[in-house]
């Protein structure tokens, strides 16, 4: 990966871990724990939304919203957690 290819993963990442800590109350850990669930939450989704069969399309808008939703089951999961 170069420099451009980073660069845009940490965009993206920040965006999707932004919007994840808006959608769970409470789950936002500031600008680089967004970018860092906002990239894991890539990994998830681009593990689980080809083992179910789903597809957001491509470009920026697909990558940020998978990487959002994947965001989201981590966040959730992070909270379960942490009740426990």
């Amino acid at each position: 990966m170069g420099l451009e290819g980073l660069i845009v993963a940490l965009i993206i990442g920040a965006i999707a871990g932004w919007l994840a800590g808006v959608v769970v109350k409470g789950g936002g850990f500031g600008l680089i724990g967004d970018i860092v669930v906002g990239i894991i939450g890539a990994i998830v989704a681009g593990w689980l939304f080809p083992t179910l069969g789903w597809t957001l399309g491509g470009g920026w808008i697909g990558s940020i919203l998978s990487a959002a939703i994947g965001a989201i089951i981590v966040l959730v999961i992070i909270k379960l957690i942490k009740r426990a």
